[in-house]
């Protein structure tokens, strides 16, 4: 399975300024069944809870995990949760809450807060072993029907530099030496052009087409990739090995929880009229007054080399 990963944290140190500034204190209720009140701020109660969910939010124990309120990790996230109840309350003395900005901006946290909420009412309930069980056997089945391939690779930049690769494994020699020689793909050459273990449907088309039914010990090529020209060499063929059902576990429940999802906000935009107020590529409206200013770099050399990588929506693959 190589799903990625999808997470619905509760958000909780946002949860509790919309909290703050929205109405006064908190209620010595619990919360939930058998919880614990651990502190109180200003007259409002911080529950063991709160504290759990702080600690969920930014990933210091999983869901499932018990967080121990004697704990050294318990009493930080607890400042944690004071210091944000604190600066919250201080906010709202000062009218921060009125303005139409705060207003917005509280709002905007609040959906987040409450589809997080939908997602684990009507999502997260129907993953169960049942179904994590029925996904991890449709994915053996696949695995039962596919090889892995081990595989050495000699990147040239042209057909005439592959040919002499090509000319040159032929008189015998090894292909591991002439990677390190010759190829021009600096992430495997130091290793000989080691590609590892995979299989064929996670490969590009063009190594896929080149290896398919070519047996171990075979040399392939020369072919045409994106990258260049390539040559191959086909160290092993064996059955794909897939993973336990524990080991498999975390991965299809992310993506039982992705589907979920996406099947979730179809049905709602489905029902929902939805209208886009853009005109395109050239629709440039000016930033808000409240957009903070954008960073001009010193020199090109100044400026920021990365940039954020766009999230790729999990897809179903066989088990690894």
């Amino acid at each position: 399975m190589r799903p990625s990963r999808v997470v619905f944290p509760l958000l909780l140190a946002v949860a509790l300024t919309v909290a703050a500034c929205g109405q006064g204190g908190g209620s010595d209720r619990p919360p939930e069944p058998g919880d614990r009140a651990v502190a109180r701020v200003l007259d409002e109660t911080i529950w063991a809870s709160d504290v759990k969910r702080e600690a969920v939010a930014q990933g210091l124990v999983g869901e499932g995990e018990p967080l121990d309120v004697s704990s050294a990790l318990f009493r930080r996230v607890l400042d944690e949760v004071i210091d944000q109840k604190l600066l919250a309350r201080e906010a709202e003395r000062r009218g921060l809450d009125n303005s139409p900005l705060a207003q917005r901006r509280l709002a905007a946290t609040r959906e987040r807060i409450l589809g997080d909420m939908l997602v684990e009412t009507e999502v997260n309930g129907t993953i169960n072993d049942r179904s994590v069980e029925a996904l991890y056997r449709e994915q053996v089945r696949l695995a039962e029907t596919s090889d892995e391939i081990r595989t050495r690779l000699i990147l040239s930049r042209t057909r005439a530099e592959a040919d002499a690769v090509v000319g040159v494994l032929g008189q015998g020699a090894a292909f591991e030496a002439v990677a390190m020689e010759r190829s021009i793909d600096e992430a495997t050459r130091f290793s000989g052009g080691d590609l590892g273990y995979s299989t064929l449907d996670v490969m590009p088309e063009a190594y896929r087409n080149a290896m398919r039914d070519q047996p171990a010990g075979s040399t392939v090529g020369p072919f045409q990739t994106e990258g260049g020209w390539a040559v191959l060499r086909i160290e092993d063929r064996r059955r794909e090995t897939p993973p336990t059902l524990e080991q498999a576990r975390p991965q299809i429940v992310r993506y039982l929880t992705y589907e979920g999802v996406r099947e979730l906000l179809a049905n709602l935009r489905g029902r929902a009229t939805v209208e886009i107020l853009l005109n395109g590529e050239g629709d440039r409206s000016p930033e808000p007054a409240s957009a903070p200013p954008a960073q001009q770099p010193s020199s090109p050399a100044a400026a920021p080399a990365s940039a954020s990588a766009p999230v790729s929506a999990p897809v179903p693959a066989k088990a690894q």
